[in-house]
């Protein structure tokens, strides 16, 4: 005997069964392990990073994280430290992303530094750790403080520092001594820089040669100084006007005295506030050199005043693929278009694949604009003890490097025995 309705029933049941599975099939579970992360700072401490962050796995190479951890690292106007931190989610993280900004003062020690930053490693790491069954362990703890009063800040954001350093070697048959003093002076807002400096420099040789029994001494001397001031006033995001005033001497390039205003104005491709990513400026300066000589030059010059303009390309990338500087510089002076130069450099650093990177630096300078350059021969001992400048037509630097590296994935792990 059938029963259509125990019939029914059944094939209500599968079905039931049937959709049931699928839904439960939709609805994502919960992740088993902790995120891989990825940290790419090269200022950063990472070994005590690794030890306070201890609730993810911290790879070695970016194309196995699930979290990518960029840090960019900026002066703030105290002299302190502006941390911008953009964690980026891949894989099963893919749809998290978040910029966070820790700023260190002038007057925190490396370890309130550095725990500062740990501090706001965890808060950004937060989310990716809620997505996993590790979440389940997360304590969310809130550290209530009364707002502070408002502070006058008696050097109404001045900062002022003052360095002096000096050296000395020397052998039996020669001796070195070099001494360098600085002082400078700033004041940053967010809509004005100035910064003002001023820097000297010693330098002395001294060499005891014998021949035949015969002592020559030979000893060189050089000596430097320089003073340089510069404003900018902020128009908007993009747009920036200002200019440069510098004075300045110099042994090596025969100048006694060098005046240098120079105003001028900056556009940026991309907004100053994304400056710790990426930046694309152009810069234009129109400047007077008055220049006294110590020698009469190959111009047959003891004094002259020139107007030149100088424009300037930078391009700055920082992203997870690599980073790149570069920036290509013409100038000439307007008496005569033929005394000019131009120059480019490039520092670029390609993560090629997994464990492989390939760094590049490269300059080169097409020079035409040597006015300065001392009238006669220069003797042999001015060409090796490099007391003078050379005249010249181009220069050049050149620097590759390569790297690679391979084996577990995986760099959690603290060890510090023997200072390795």
């Amino acid at each position: 005997m059938k029963y259509p309705g125990r019939s029914l029933y059944l094939i209500f049941l599968i079905i039931l069964t049937a959709l049931n599975s699928l839904a439960q099939e939709k609805i994502p579970r919960p992740l088993q392990e902790p995120p891989r992360v990825f940290i790419d700072c090269h200022q950063c401490d990472m070994a005590y990073i690794r030890s306070e962050i201890t609730f993810v796995n911290f790879v070695r190479d970016r194309t196995e994280a699930d979290v990518y951890i960029l840090i960019t690292i900026q002066s703030t106007a105290d002299g302190g430290r502006e941390y911008t931190l953009n964690f980026i989610g891949r894989n099963n993280y893919y749809d998290i992303h978040n910029t966070l900004k820790y700023v260190s003062a002038r007057t925190d020690s490396p370890d309130v530094e550095r725990k500062g930053l740990v501090r706001m490693l965890k808060v950004g790491l937060v989310p990716y750790l809620a997505k996993t069954d590790l979440g389940d362990y997360l304590k969310i703890d809130f550290e209530k403080r009364l707002p502070q009063a408002p502070l006058e800040d008696q050097w109404n954001f001045w900062v002022f520092s003052l360095g002096l350093s000096g050296s000395i070697s020397g052998e039996q048959i020669k001796n070195f001594f070099s001494m360098n003093t600085n002082l400078s002076a700033s004041r940053v807002t967010e809509k004005t820089k100035f910064r003002s400096g001023i820097s000297g420099s010693f330098n002395s040789s001294r060499f005891k040669v014998e021949d035949k029994g015969v002592t020559d001494i030979i000893s060189s001397t050089q000596r430097s100084y320089s003073l340089s001031t510069l404003y900018v006033f902020s128009l908007n995001q993009h747009w920036s006007v200002g200019g440069w005033f510098g004075l300045s001497s110099s042994t090596y390039n025969n100048i006694s005295l060098n005046i240098n205003p120079a105003p001028a104005i900056e556009y940026d491709y991309f907004p100053y506030s994304e400056s710790t990513r990426r930046q694309l400026r152009f810069l234009y300066r129109v400047g007077y050199n008055l220049n006294f000589y110590q020698q009469e030059t190959i111009y047959d010059k003891m004094r002259e005043g020139l107007l030149g303009e100088t424009l300037s390309v930078t391009l700055e990338i920082k992203e997870p693929w690599g980073n790149i500087s570069s920036s290509l510089e013409g100038f000439h002076y307007f008496n005569d278009f033929k005394k000019n130069h131009f120059t480019f450099w490039t520092n670029l650093n390609l993560r090629v694949f997994r464990g492989l990177s390939v760094g590049f630096y490269g300059r080169f300078a097409k020079i035409k604009d040597q006015i300065y350059l001392a009238k006669g021969n220069l003797s042999l001992e001015d060409i090796l003890l490099q007391r003078k400048a050379l005249s010249t037509t181009y220069s050049y630097g050149l620097s590759i490097g390569i790297s690679y590296t391979f084996g577990s994935i995986y760099a959690g792990v603290v060890n510090p025995r023997f200072g390795y």
